[in-house]
């Protein structure tokens, strides 16, 4: 059986760096802490590519 809430738009979890955290709940928390886990590992994964690529180049050029 569907809800009222099924019909509603799932609203887009955002979190801005130093935002009063007071009025969230436990729930909106657990949720940016994961959210924010996630964007960790992107990122960490973003620089050993780039590391990789600049240590690929240095590499090349210091033949």
């Amino acid at each position: 059986m569907a809800t009222e809430d099924d019909d509603k738009p799932r609203r887009k979890i955002s979190h801005d760096i130093g935002q009063d955290l007071s009025l969230l709940s436990v729930e909106e928390l657990t949720e940016r802490v994961a959210l924010l886990k996630t964007e960790i590992v992107r990122l960490e994964e973003a620089a050993t590519k780039k590391r990789a690529s600049r240590d690929a180049a240095d590499s090349f050029f210091k033949k």
